[in-house]
Order: C-alpha cells, then sequence, then structure tokens
C-alpha cells in the first residue's frame, strides 16, 4: 500500500504559505501532478522527492514514508481482526486516516495490542485452569464452602419453626465457612498475583519488538563498536573466529573458554549445564560451551560476550534511547541489543553487504563463509539498512516446534500477526519436514506479493541423549527484488498461476473458502 505522504508534503507546503503552483514550479512539476502526489494518488521518489524535500526545507528522511508505512501495517493488523470485519472501512479511508490523524492511528494500534495482550492472559489463565492441580484444589474448595453455606442459609430462611439452638448452629456454621471461604479467597488471590508478571512476561517483548521496528533494526552507533571491536579481536593477527576470540577474550577481560563434553551433568562448583552456554562470572571467569553447540554458535556467543564486557556502555545508551517501560523490556532490549552486535562483529556491515550482494543472497553460501548459522546470516541480512548502502529490505519470521512465531520483523505490505501461529500455507511450516530451503511465490489478502523463502535449522549438534532443538526460519521480500536472489531464479514471477494465496494466519485472515482454514473468523 502507497504510504500517504502527499498530505505531508500539503500540510508542510501550507505551513509556509506557499501555493500549489509555487511548489510545483520550483520542484520542475506541474500543478496537476503536484495535486495528484498531495492527493497521494501517484508515488514520488528520487530526484523529484529530494527537490519538494528541499523546497520545503526537510530532510529526506522526512519525507521516506517509512514511519507511515509501518502506521499502515499496524492498522491494517487491527482491521484484519474478524471483530472489524463488514465495518466497511476502505484502503482509501486507511491511508487518509494515518496521514491526517497520525495519533489517533497509534492510540487505536495501542488499545488492539492491549486486547491482544489480554487475551493471551485470559487464554494463560484458562490453561492453568485446566492443568494446575493446586488451583483446581483449591477452587473446589470455594466451591464446597460456597455450597456449605448455602444450604445452612436455606435452612434458616425456609424452616420457620427451627429450634433456637439449631438456629445458632446454622448460623454459627455459615460464619465459620464465611471466615474460612474468606482465608481460602485470600490464598486464591495470592496464588493470582503473578497477573501482572504474567502481563508484563507478554507485554514487553512486543514493546522491544516495536522499538526494534522503529529504529528499522539497524543501529549505526553498534555497527561502528562492531568493526571496533573485530579489529581489536584482531591484534593477534589470527583470523577471525574461535581461536582468536578466546585470546582476546582472555587477553582483555582474563575470561577463559571451555568445552562441556558431557550433555546435563554438573560442571562448576555442581552447578548444571541447561543452555547452550553459560558464563560464570566468578573468580575463575569461565565461559562454558556445551559440547553439542555448532561451530557457529561458539563463534556467535564468544563474540557476544565479548561485545558485553567492552562495550556496556554503548550498548545501554542506546537502549535508553528505545524509552522502555519496564525492567523486564529494558533487560531484553539489552540482550536484543549484545546479539546485535555480535553478529555485526562476525559479519562486518560492508564486506558482508558486498558477499551477499555478490553470491545473490545465498544464506547457506553465506553461513559457509562466515561460520554462522542459517538464522544468523538471516538475521544480519534483515539489519543491512544504512541510508545509502542497503540491502535486498528482508522481513523475518521464526517458529518453534509447536509452531508458535517467536521472532519477527516485517515489512510494508507484509500482514504478520503479532503472536501465535501464522498461515499453514506459508513455507515456515512446510519447511518443518523438508530438506534444504523450500521457496514460494505469496499474495496476500491486501494483494501484496513476496517471496517466502523458509528452512529447518538445528541449534546444536544432533546426539543420540538429547531431543533435537530445532527451529523453522522464513525470509520474506517484495517481488519486485526476487531477481535480486538466488532464490527468484527459474521462477516466472509474473505468471498468476504460480501465486499462493495466503494470508496472516487463520484467526485474522478474510479469505473464507480457504481449504486449509483451521478457525472460522467471526462475522
Amino acid at each position: 500500500m502507497r504510504a500517504p505522504i502527499g498530505i505531508r508534503i500539503r500540510r508542510r507546503r501550507l505551513q509556509m504559505n506557499m501555493s500549489q503552483v509555487a511548489l510545483a514550479r520550483a520542484a520542475e512539476v506541474s500543478p496537476s501532478y503536484l495535486n495528484l502526489i498531495e492527493n497521494n494518488k501517484r508515488d514520488v521518489g528520487g530526484r523529484l522527492l529530494l527537490r519538494i524535500a528541499e523546497q520545503l526545507g526537510l530532510g529526506i528522511e522526512d519525507l521516506s514514508g517509512d514511519p507511515e508505512q509501518r502506521s499502515l501495517h499496524a492498522i491494517q493488523e487491527v482491521l484484519n481482526d474478524p471483530l472489524l470485519h463488514g465495518t466497511g472501512f476502505e484502503q482509501t479511508d486507511l491511508r487518509d486516516l494515518v496521514a491526517r490523524f497520525p495519533e489517533v492511528a497509534k492510540a487505536l494500534t495501542l488499545l488492539h495490542r492491549a486486547s491482544g495482550d489480554a487475551n493471551a492472559e485470559l487464554e494463560a489463565y484458562a490453561n492453568r485452569l485446566d492443568s494446575d492441580p493446586l488451583l483446581s484444589q483449591m477452587l473446589h474448595e470455594v466451591l464446597s464452602r460456597i455450597t456449605a453455606m448455602r444450604s445452612s442459609a436455606e435452612i434458616l430462611s425456609g424452616v420457620e419453626d427451627l429450634a433456637p439452638r439449631d438456629r445458632s448452629r446454622f448460623a454459627g456454621s455459615i460464619t465459620r465457612e464465611a471466615r474460612d471461604l474468606s482465608e481460602t479467597i485470600q490464598g486464591l488471590a495470592s496464588y493470582f498475583d503473578l497477573a501482572s508478571s504474567r502481563r508484563r512476561s507478554i507485554s514487553p517483548v512486543r514493546e522491544v519488538e516495536d522499538a526494534f521496528i522503529a529504529a528499522n533494526n539497524h543501529f549505526p552507533e553498534l555497527e561502528e563498536v562492531a568493526e571496533t571491536l573485530r579489529a581489536e579481536i584482531l591484534q593477534s593477527g589470527a583470523e577471525f573466529g574461535e581461536a582468536a576470540l578466546a585470546e582476546a577474550l582472555h587477553r582483555r577481560f582474563a575470561i577463559t573458554c571451555r568445552r562441556w563434553r558431557e550433555t546435563a551433568r554438573d560442571v562448576s562448583g555442581g552447578k548444571r549445564m541447561t543452555g547452550q552456554v553459560r558464563f560464570d562470572d566468578g573468580a575463575e571467569r569461565v565461559l562454558w560451551l556445551r559440547g553439542s553447540t555448532t561451530a557457529a554458535t561458539r563463534q556467535f556467543q564468544m563474540c557476544r560476550l565479548y561485545a558485553q564486557q567492552a562495550a556496556a556502555e554503548q550498548l545501554s545508551r542506546v537502549c535508553e534511547g528505545f524509552d522502555l517501560t519496564s525492567d523486564d523490556a529494558r533487560r531484553l532490549a539489552l540482550g536484543a541489543l549484545t546479539s546485535y552486535a555480535a553478529g555485526a562483529m562476525v559479519m562486518p556491515y560492508k564486506d558482508f553487504l558486498s558477499h551477499a550482494e555478490e553470491r545473490h543472497y545465498d544464506i547457506d553460501l553465506l553461513s559457509h563463509s562466515y561460520t554462522a548459522s542459517f538464522e544468523q546470516v538471516a538475521h544480519r541480512l534483515v539489519t543491512l539498512r544504512r541510508k545509502g548502502a542497503e540491502g535486498v529490505p528482508f522481513g523475518f519470521l521464526r517458529a518453534d516446534p509447536a509452531g508458535q512465531l517467536t521472532k519477527r520483523f516485517p515489512l510494508p505490505g507484509l500482514t504478520l500477526p503479532g503472536s501465535g501461529h501464522g498461515c499453514l500455507l506459508w513455507p515456515l511450516y512446510a519447511a518443518a519436514g523438508a530438506q534444504g530451503v523450500i521457496r514460494q511465490i505469496a499474495e496476500f489478502t491486501n494483494g501484496a506479493r513476496f517471496l517466502l523463502v523458509a528452512k529447518s535449522v538445528s541449534k546444536r549438534v544432533e546426539a543420540w541423549h538429547e531431543q533435537p532443538l530445532v527451529f523453522s526460519i522464513m525470509l520474506a521480500c517484495d517481488l519486485l527484488h526476487a531477481d535480486r536472489t538466488v532464490y527468484g531464479r527459474g521462477l516466472d514471477l509474473s505468471d498468476a498461476a504460480t501465486r499462493v494465496p495466503v494470508g496472516p494466519s487463520c484467526l485474522l485472515c478474510v479469505r473464507d473458502d480457504c481449504s486449509h482454514r483451521q478457525k472460522a473468523a467471526s462475522r
């Protein structure tokens, strides 16, 4: 959908008391064409956009349309909610809302996300009621006491010739049951006291995600930090890799890297090794690396620790710029920024972009060149947003073995659900049982067409005694950029018969006739 920057141009022109004819003459365009631009009936870009921006005293970034595209995407997600189907809200109305009343669009988005968080919280409580034996027991106790109180009250009110002694006994029973019920309810309230923490466990992730999307998932300061840190590591003269990283960690921070070769056994003072890595920041300062971790994971985690130790101030400064509302969100954001820096250390921007273009964005080939995983390379491709040196703009999705979406980075026109499951027709779900990369030309319900590529990836080396840790990764790019990638080769991008009609998810999709539909949208 076209970003409604025309209204912004018109608003700025009127603020400057400039006529449409005057701006058209200065921008070397006809007044009628400028009128179409201001009414969002014509795209504007290139030199014409530069001339208009110059005449209006604006930077080109002010007329890029990126904020409007993000708002359009967010509002489109709101309107895809089944509760709003049939409201008659047209795409032109959507553009006008975002352009004329951006604050209203933001408010609607915040309300919709709060509603989504509330629904997720209700679902969590429903699951808890079904599966928590202690909670079931407490609820059963509440119902039993209420039943006992009701029985005693009915006897007191229904038996007129009840003896005083019996009346007193039943009244005393109601009093005792009420007192015990009060204590049970207090215990139940305490047991549910994690409602606020449950709410925060849902919202902080989305808050951090929104902060990264608003920054276009590109942080110039961290790119510079990564280049500096990589140069430090290469001071020994060795090639960038595990050996150089281990030497640099020990030289600068007295940290020793050790491989832990026994799975799920005790290490270092009886502590259990439960994850891929663990850093013991004690007297010995040891980075433990699980024996089943891949070379890519070991290298990435060593870079991550180096960045955490060497660039704590810069990471905190970028994190503070997000203006997050909770400690949980700040902790998650700091971890994500540290991972960003690690990825930039492994795959330095300029060289990586050059290699990506030369190899036509062949992710597996790039993975081999940089000793990086498929997911790490996919993440890095999404960050190639440096002004004047952009790569192919990709969207990103990751799904866990249950199909739940655990990471996402959308694109304008690419409607992605904020949580839960995506469209079953996406190659993201077919990749789970397939070998290699799966590709698809997908047409979304808003008419946008994307090239989707997906692959199943393992987080660790397969071992007999360990359950495989497998995720599915999917990248998406606008069909206009498909021919720049190796995955667009051999596809007839203009053939409508090759396009797969997809949606954001069954719950949000308007394709009522889809045979893969799992949930009927409300109408």
